[in-house]
């Protein structure tokens, strides 16, 4: 076998530090969605997400509140994201889950939003990172629609954006 694809498996099996935050982030944030859709509805006041129909061009929407086989099938994708985040978090970082968990807010993106000391590009990267979130969830809470396209078109941009500014300034 090539060192090549050695490589290539190891890092199946040890995922990077950063690619294992973003399935932590994403499965939670997967299973948030999962939690208000089955609570209240996600899709707009009163009607719940038909998440197979959304993701497919389906029917998208319900206004019976039963859970259905889409609302277990996400719920299990969520939880399915935050257990392989979770073990990449524990096999790549010094102290695994636990140390990572405590240092968030010592990271650069939250030091960045109080103090310019690593760049302007880093505090507006920052900026940019919690407007895009806190739009995101003052949106979707006064309006009780979780998965307004137009809301997420606004909001990817100025997280993607935001962490851009922070690869940018990394390399």
């Amino acid at each position: 076998m090539s060192e090549e694809s050695r490589d290539w498996k190891r890092s199946l099996y040890a995922p990077s530090l950063n690619f294992s935050s973003i399935l932590f982030f994403i499965g939670s944030w997967i299973v948030l969605l999962a939690v208000i859709n089955v609570v209240s509805g996600a899709y707009s006041p009163g009607n719940k997400v038909l998440w197979i129909g959304f993701l497919t061009d389906g029917i998208s929407n319900t206004s019976d509140m039963a859970f259905v086989i889409d609302d277990g099938i996400f719920l299990l994708l969520g939880g399915v994201l935050i257990l392989f985040g979770y073990m990449g978090i524990n096999s790549s970082n010094e102290g695994g889950f636990n140390k990572w968990a405590v240092e968030i807010p010592k990271s650069k993106i939250f030091r960045s939003l109080l103090s310019s000391e690593n760049g302007l590009t880093m505090s507006i990267g920052s900026w940019m990172v919690f407007f895009g979130i806190v739009f995101y969830v003052i949106w979707s809470f006064c309006y009780n629609t979780w998965v307004d396209p137009g809301v997420y078109s606004i909001s990817i941009s100025l997280i993607a954006f935001g962490l851009g500014l922070h690869l940018e300034r990394n390399e």
